[in-house]
């Protein structure tokens, strides 16, 4: 370890301090694990009972794809279709380990524990670090105050749920997309990024009416080889165009 400016610890060369790693970590995991409230009351609304909605944070861990069946089921759909849609949205957090696996090369030990974690927040925040250092604090202390918070707002939700009436008044749900998109949008740098982002945009939101429930969601993550065959046709043209002129 290294003293960075002003003092600040760094740990490799390029890298930001390790206090400013935490505070934006805490920063997402703060005002994400605070939407658990909405949810509680949400699922208690559904008819779930107390430990019912309890479990489902502490086992599923996955914002979307809790609403998405707690939805289903308030809106009187199956129970198993309602748990298809859950885990066709859930699926995405599977390619989004295959990254971070080589990112952060945790020992094999830890691994199925961290797994737990690997969601939107932490993925997010765990991208936009620097280093592997930098992304390992990212990754813990975000996953670590989303999941306690997550599960602690989720309890006082279902029990104030009678209290707190129409959430759709409230508009807590959307607390966690929106900060998920905070993040996101610093990074779509290129115009090939944003051709992907937008691309993504408009196959999730197209599919949506005419997709079951986490379907369209899968089917926006064709917007990157999509938008790259794009790129890479044009690339090829221009290269056919130049060595025609050269001759």
């Amino acid at each position: 370890m290294r003293a960075g400016t002003g003092g600040e610890p760094h740990s490799d060369a390029g890298g930001k301090p390790d206090s400013a790693v935490v505070r934006d970590a805490l920063g997402v995991g703060v005002a994400v694990g605070l939407s658990g409230f909405a949810f509680g009351v949400t699922s208690a609304g559904g008819g779930l009972t107390l430990l019912q909605t309890c479990a489902l944070s502490l086992l599923v861990f996955t914002g979307a794809s809790q609403f998405a069946l707690v939805g289903a089921l308030a809106a009187g759909g199956n129970p198993l279709t309602a748990a298809a849609g859950a885990f066709f949205l859930g699926v995405r957090n599977t390619f989004y380990g295959l990254r971070l696996s080589q990112l952060l090369a945790l020992p094999r030990a830890v691994r199925p524990f961290a797994a737990q974690w690997v969601i939107d927040e932490t993925t997010a925040v765990t991208l936009a670090q620097p280093t592997r250092r930098a992304a390992r604090i990212g990754f813990t202390v975000t996953g670590l105050t989303l999941y306690l918070l997550w599960n602690l707002t989720t309890l006082l939700g279902a029990l104030g749920a009678k209290a707190i009436g129409d959430t759709d008044a409230w508009g807590l749900d959307a607390a966690g997309p929106a900060v998920f998109l905070a993040l996101l949008a610093p990074m779509l740098r290129t115009t090939i990024e944003r051709a992907v982002g937008a691309l993504a945009v408009l196959l999730g939101l197209g599919l949506l009416p005419v997709l079951p429930a986490g379907v369209p969601v899968l089917a926006a993550a064709l917007a990157a080889p999509i938008a790259l065959y794009i790129a890479g046709r044009r690339q090829t043209g221009t290269r056919n165009d130049a060595q025609e002129e050269d001759r």
